[in-house]
């Protein structure tokens, strides 16, 4: 505890504290702006092995002594759940709300195959598969579901916001490299599993207040994969770049009408969407077809007295599902751009089979 305080009062204190002239003699005389504090990781596993129960008194404990100095303001955030631990959740926010939290952080993995002992392959996966691992990502709008019913009753006034701070597909380490490294490349797979776990989270941006893929470079669902001096973008990373308008907009209730996909007994989702609205009057719709078969026409109709008014960007990544980027390939998979005029109140475009597309149009 007094190792946390120490950094807190290290990181952020002005004036004439032991810690503040400790990090002017190490060469940053300013404090430095720290927001967002994690007491604690996976301390129902890794983290620990705790009870709800004991991390409640640990976290109550840390946040204590980790104090705000000057005119920084600590959001802290503690341990949520893992996956569909509703209980975690239920005795957590029984015992830690009202003690300064802003937050409780939620991790689920994709694993195709729902074993940790044997997730599967990166590239080489079949259909049954495939659709495997939609099903275990769509999994994710149930499982926030079920932790935002436990925290209305717990949290009636929202004080404290959903956090889902680790994310993305785990699949078996590629052959030859460090097991311990978690490396592993990326599909057209993934990029339908980034927009169909960012279409869920911006459904829920009234209680998300942050959403983090678990790793960025080379770990994981990464959205860069380096070797050396070499650096080559994945799927993953189009579909970030091309979700970023949603960030800072304010979400527009949307629903969607479709035919699923029916495979070997299960019913899977063929389309997800999301939809939101800038300040300065431009709509975001953002789309993926998780079909690897059927191409849909979706028709974009606004139910309100709005209207499309203008030239719409649209940006589209598709390919085989298979399809990665590679060192020596590193264009395979790419963004396409085009532009449509767009006006009226209702507009049509194709979704071809695997593939997520995003429309970027003024209304009126």
């Amino acid at each position: 505890v007094a190792e946390a305080a120490d950094w807190v009062e290290y990181l952020t204190a002005d004036g004439e504290s032991d810690m503040a002239k400790l990090r002017a003699k190490n060469g940053h005389k300013e404090p430095w702006k720290i927001k967002y504090l994690g007491i604690g990781n996976e301390s129902w596993g890794c983290g620990g092995s705790m009870s709800a129960d004991y991390y409640a008194n640990e976290y109550k404990k840390y946040q204590t002594f980790c104090r705000e100095y000057g005119d920084n303001h600590l959001y802290k955030i503690a341990c949520g759940p893992n996956a569909d631990d509703y209980e975690w959740t239920k005795e957590l926010l029984k015992r830690v709300n009202g003690w300064h939290t802003r937050g409780i952080s939620l991790h689920y993995y994709t694993l195709p195959t729902g074993d940790w002992e044997h997730k599967g392959s990166a590239t080489e996966f079949d259909e049954k598969e495939y659709y495997q691992t939609i099903l275990h990502t769509m999994k994710m709008d149930e499982i926030i579901k079920g932790h935002l019913a436990v925290m209305d009753k717990y949290d009636p006034d929202h004080k404290i916001s959903l956090i889902v701070d680790e994310w993305g597909t785990w699949y078996d380490v590629e052959p030859g490299t460090n097991p311990g490294f978690l490396y592993q490349q990326n599909t057209m797979r993934d990029a339908i599993v980034a927009a169909l776990n960012l279409n869920i989270f911006n459904k829920h941006s009234d209680m998300i207040s942050m959403a983090n893929i678990a790793q960025v470079v080379n770990v994981l669902q990464a959205m860069v994969l380096t070797e050396g001096d070499q650096i080559v973008k994945t799927p993953t990373y189009d579909v970030f770049a091309m979700y970023k308008e949603h960030q800072g907009a304010s979400l527009v209730q949307s629903a969607v009408d479709t035919l699923p996909v029916d495979h070997d007994g299960k019913v899977i989702p063929s389309l997800s969407e999301s939809v939101s609205v800038s300040d300065d009057g431009n709509m975001t719709i953002t789309l993926a077809n998780t079909s690897l078969k059927e191409e849909i026409q979706v028709i974009c109709r606004l139910e309100d007295k709005s209207q499309f008014n203008g030239q719409a960007e649209i940006a589209v990544i598709q390919d085989e599902v298979h399809a990665h980027n590679t060192f020596e390939q590193p264009d395979q998979v790419k963004v396409q751009y085009r532009t449509e005029h767009w006006n009226g109140s209702e507009q049509t475009v194709t979704l071809l089979p695997c593939s997520v597309c995003r429309i970027h149009c003024p209304i009126v």
